[in-house]
């Protein structure tokens, strides 16, 4: 995320950053962090790589450390690979989607990692490349595929989708109250046309909803373009996956940090946190058997928000939310 109208990786302004390295910095900095296996150094992943703000920081300031960057979109591939092109050999880039990580992993021949971070939710080369689709601030293709090269464009959401379907994606992925007046719009709408491009789904909304819906909480299609946007990339879908899959890929002592910006988002990462941090014996045993203990300590007292000050320099950093863990011991075989 940044705060530039530029798809420039130099301008780009990672959210939270020096929270961030703090956060994963006992499993990566030498001496003392995390060991290895094959005295290679640490290894951590960089599971969004976006324009490579968290993973040029990560290397910079841990030298020891090799870096496996992962991002389902090529043309953010292309930009960082230049980004991080002076760290050579200790940066690997893989075009994958991140709950593909055990795979990645796998095909690396590295079965453990010492870190991990998210930076979820849309890029701020996403975001400001108007063609995409997913800013509802400027006129664009309905596309906001974070891969174009595969799956189906929240055009064809919005003109095949079933009614219902399309009630149920806005109120459970955007949480838009007034789903079922958007939705009538968007249907009669799409009946006289299909819907293209994004200005024309952003006067619907701005016409359907009620004057008083229409004064608070910033841009009302916001909610809608967010729901969409989660729909085509099977956002909650893959970090249901990814999440766990990661705390997994931890070697003993390793973290991992989760940066989101929506509810929904960081719900889902508390949940896995929570779960793995919890005591599950049975309830009246006297002695807690290796197999109940926790596998996660929580390194966040609930979700971290960033400060004013990074807000004034960087105003997509507002609605983010970190949450930190490690992994304090295996699952048993």
């Amino acid at each position: 995320m940044s705060d530039s109208s530029t798809s420039d990786p130099a301008r780009h302004v990672p959210v939270m950053l020096r929270r961030c390295l703090d956060l994963l910095a006992p499993a990566l900095a030498e001496p003392g962090g995390v060991s290895h296996a094959g005295g290679r150094g640490p290894v951590v992943v960089d599971a969004t790589l976006g324009l490579g703000g968290h993973s040029e920081a990560l290397l910079a300031t841990f030298p020891s450390a090799r870096l496996i960057a992962i991002d389902r979109d090529p043309a953010a591939l292309k930009l960082s690979a230049e980004r991080l092109a002076p760290f050579g050999d200790r940066a690997t880039l893989v075009h994958a989607v991140y709950d593909e990580l055990p795979e990645v992993l796998q095909r690396l021949d590295t079965p453990r990692v010492q870190g991990v971070l998210f930076d979820l939710g849309v890029s701020s080369m996403q975001l400001d490349e108007a063609d995409r689709g997913f800013a509802y601030a400027q006129d664009a293709p309905l596309d906001m595929r974070m891969d174009q090269s595969e799956g189906i464009s929240a055009a064809e959401v919005l003109n095949t989708y079933p009614p219902g379907e399309l009630v149920r994606i806005l109120r459970a992925y955007g949480e838009e109250k007034f789903a079922r007046k958007i939705v009538d719009a968007v249907v009669r709408e799409r009946a006289r046309e299909p819907f293209t491009t994004s200005a024309r789904l952003v006067e619907l909304i701005r016409n359907a909803l009620p004057q008083a819906a229409k004064r608070t909480g910033g841009n009302p299609a916001k909610r809608t373009f967010q729901a969409l946007r989660i729909e085509v990339n099977g956002e909650l879908a893959v970090l249901e996956r990814a999440i766990p899959a990661a705390v997994a890929s931890l070697a003993v002592g390793g973290r991992i940090a989760v940066l989101s910006y929506q509810s929904l988002e960081d719900r889902l990462v508390k949940q896995v946190f929570a779960a793995g941090a919890a005591n599950t014996a049975p309830p009246g045993l006297p002695v807690v058997p290796e197999r109940y203990q926790p596998r996660l300590k929580l390194l966040t007292r609930g979700a971290e928000l960033p400060t004013e000050d990074e807000i004034a320099e960087n105003r997509r950093a507002a609605p983010a939310r970190l949450r930190g863990a490690q992994r304090i011991r295996e699952d048993e075989r």
